[in-house]
């Protein structure tokens, strides 16, 4: 009888949810809203979690993400990359502004350096801190890694895995952890060859880890659960990213 309120005890922590806060800062004349989570017990050396959404921006999945991670003891922050008057209303123009921000990476890593400093702000420490994100977000995390952000780690989650190729390949000093769904029609096997050689050439400490049946978007439910579409819910593999995620975070902050 013990052991299962143990058992109990531990699903209850482990999917602690924290309270979520609205954030407003600048880039500029630009008004950027993020999200922090703080969490009520911080894991020792105030580890931090950078979080970037998708290509709508800030939705529930991050929102949500940032929950649990607080939950976990991470400070938690989800960076605005649009910006005020910027949200995209439909998945046209979510293509769009997000395409711009591929296609202008200086200006990508500028707005992520931001969030990273809204992240210390909140409480995290600024030697520990680990950007993940989420197909565009995903893209985004690696180029934190490319750009050699004072971060100790990245993870994408099923990101698009291509480069600005009219710059030379850098050195690459944060850990790489990319988690992707082997039927993901977005980043083929052309681009995950070109990737892995990208990271080889960098000498990158990367991971990359393939989900089976999974396509694109795998962590969201909202993307339903139809893989012919190539954006599907898998949650075999949320899971399993999650594992995986969570294993990393432990390895870098023992």
């Amino acid at each position: 009888m013990r052991s299962i309120y143990v058992l109990l005890l531990c699903f209850c922590f482990s999917t602690a949810r924290a309270q979520l806060d609205d954030i407003h800062y600048q880039d500029g004349r630009q008004q950027l809203n993020g999200v922090a989570a703080r969490p009520s017990k911080p894991l020792a050396g105030k580890p931090g979690i950078l979080i970037l959404p998708a290509w709508k921006g800030i939705d529930n999945h991050s929102k949500r993400v940032a929950s649990r991670l607080a939950g976990e003891g991470y400070y938690a922050f989800v960076a605005d990359i649009y910006g005020e008057g910027n949200y995209p209303a439909d998945t046209k123009a979510a293509g769009t502004i997000s395409g711009y921000y591929k296609s202008h990476v200086s200006e990508y890593r500028r707005r992520i350096q931001l969030a990273i400093d809204q992240l210390v702000r909140s409480g995290a420490s600024p030697q520990s801190i680990v950007v993940i994100g989420y197909c565009f977000g995903g893209t985004g995390a690696l180029e934190a890694a490319r750009a050699n952000m004072p971060v100790r780690g990245v993870v994408s989650f099923h990101g698009g895995l291509g480069r600005d190729t009219t710059q030379p390949i850098a050195t690459i000093i944060p850990k790489v952890l990319v988690l992707h769904g082997a039927d993901d029609p977005y980043a083929g096997d052309e681009q995950v060859k070109a990737f892995q050689q990208e990271l080889r050439k960098a000498g990158a400490d990367w991971q990359m880890i393939y989900y089976a049946n999974a396509v694109h978007a795998f962590t969201e439910p909202e993307a339903g659960n139809d893989n012919s579409k190539g954006a599907a819910y898998n949650a075999k593999a949320d899971q399993r990213s999650w594992a995986a995620m969570m294993q990393f975070l432990h390895e870098i902050f023992p």
